[in-house]
Order: structure tokens, then C-alpha cells, then sequence
């Protein structure tokens, strides 16, 4: 009995549901909907990789040492308008900044940045802010922070609902509550790229998608939502199939 069940199991499930051999665009997937009178609706769907998403306009640091240049080249590059890679920067502050504290402190400071900052024509300034300051910010900021045991370099790309939204180069685009931005916030400073006299880019403006904040009730909503069963009726419909060696499309009630 259970041989003939598998088997009719199989072939309706198999011959509803055939796999398309046709070559397909890379990032495209098959969706295939429940099962109704003429069949499964199959549709093709292009889906962007999650790390493409997550990193989308923020330079990846190559090095654990080298969230500064990163930050910074995210900045110039998605906010200013420059197309520069994170080596080419690395390279900038070494030869503009203070090479051998660099050296020593693997890393790079906010004086570094600064002062590559104006070797490309750019005023910018580093200030102690208050939470105010940075809510009404009419620029992207870079600012230190200290993570998980570690100092870090990120940048802030705007204040929403009292979220902090960031472009990190370790983790992607994230975002943090005001109280943890707070308590995570280095001594409170900021550091401010100017544009020189002509229109940003500013492909760090926040998206629709950026705000589609999950609070605690819709996690708990999904947690302890009851997905549908098959109901007692179609698993009726199947036994029959089975004792009967007939092959049935089943509709979903």
C-alpha cells in the first residue's frame, strides 16, 4: 500500500509540477503557486543576492584594519560623486597623513582623513556633537564608534524614527535604535565631508526599503503564525488516487 501511494504521490506531484530545463539568466528563480484546476502557476522571478542588498553603495573594507578608509571612500564615492577604490584612498592618507602613526596604530585617524580631504579640494571638519546635531545633519557623517570590543569607522546616513541608519563597511547597511547609537558612540564626534560648490550624488539617501523597520509584535506575529495544513479532505482525495491508481489534480480549498 504505501509503494502504491508513494508512486501516485510521485507522479501527480511530478507531472504538475516539471521542472523547465531552459537555460536561465543568472539570479532568476522559479516561484510555482499552490495547485489550481489548470495546473501550478509558474512565474520567473530575478532575485538580487542578499550581499549585493546588504553592501548596496558601501565600499566592503578589504583589510580588518581598514574600516576608516573604507567609510571614507564610501563617502566620496556614493555621496561626493568620486569614483575611487579603497586602495587608492589608503593610499592617499598615507602619503597626506601622518605615515608613520598610521603605521603604528594600524589604522587611520579622523586628522588623516582631514587632511586627504583637502588634498582633493574639499573642506571638511571633525566637531562634538549632541544626538540633536546629528538628527538635523544636512550631510552624510563619518563618525567612530565602539562595536562589540572594538573601535570602528561608519557612516551615518540619516536619522529616521529615531533609528540611526548606517553604511558600515564590515556589515553592510544596518541600523541602530537612538539609545544603542547613543551608548555606542565615540566621545560624540562626527566628521563632515563638504561638497565643493556642486551638487552631491548622494546615493546614501534613504530608500523606501531602508525603513521597512520589523518591530517586536510583527516578529512575534510571524513566530507563532499557524501555516495552512492540508485539510482532511484533500488527504482523502490522495488515498483514493492511490487505492485507485488515478491520477487527480487536488484544488486547494
Amino acid at each position: 500500500m504505501f509503494e502504491i501511494l508513494l508512486g501516485s504521490l510521485l507522479g501527480l506531484f511530478g507531472f504538475t509540477q516539471a521542472v523547465d530545463t531552459k537555460p536561465q539568466q543568472q539570479g532568476t528563480v522559479n516561484i510555482s503557486q499552490p495547485l489550481t484546476p489548470n495546473g501550478p502557476f509558474r512565474e520567473s522571478v530575478q532575485l538580487e543576492p542578499m550581499s549585493q542588498v546588504q553592501f548596496r553603495n558601501v565600499i566592503r573594507q578589504a583589510y580588518d584594519y581598514s574600516c576608516g578608509s573604507a567609510a571614507l571612500t564610501t563617502l566620496l564615492d556614493y555621496y561626493l560623486g568620486r569614483n575611487l577604490e579603497e586602495r587608492q584612498v589608503m593610499e592617499g592618507l598615507i602619503k597626506y597623513g601622518e605615515a608613520d602613526k598610521i603605521v603604528q596604530r594600524r589604522g587611520f585617524s579622523l586628522l588623516d582623513m582631514k587632511r586627504y580631504a583637502a588634498a582633493l579640494g574639499y573642506k571638511s571638519g571633525g566637531f562634538r556633537a549632541e544626538f540633536s546635531d546629528l538628527d538635523s545633519l544636512e550631510h552624510p557623517a563619518l563618525v567612530p564608534i565602539h562595536y562589540a570590543g572594538f573601535k570602528h569607522f561608519v557612516v551615518v546616513r540619516d536619522v529616521y524614527n529615531d533609528h540611526v541608519f548606517v553604511a558600515d563597511p564590515a556589515l553592510g547597511n544596518i541600523s541602530f535604535t537612538r539609545a544603542r547609537f547613543e551608548e555606542i558612540w565615540d566621545q560624540n564626534v562626527l566628521f563632515v565631508i563638504y561638497p565643493s560648490g556642486q551638487e552631491p550624488k548622494n546615493a546614501l539617501e534613504l530608500r523606501e526599503a531602508d525603513l521597512r523597520l520589523v518591530d517586536d509584535r510583527t516578529v512575534s506575529l510571524l513566530a507563532f503564525r499557524e501555516f495552512p495544513q492540508m485539510s482532511k479532505i484533500t488527504q482523502n482525495q490522495i488515498g483514493e488516487a492511490a487505492t485507485n491508481g488515478d491520477v487527480q489534480y487536488i484544488r486547494r480549498k
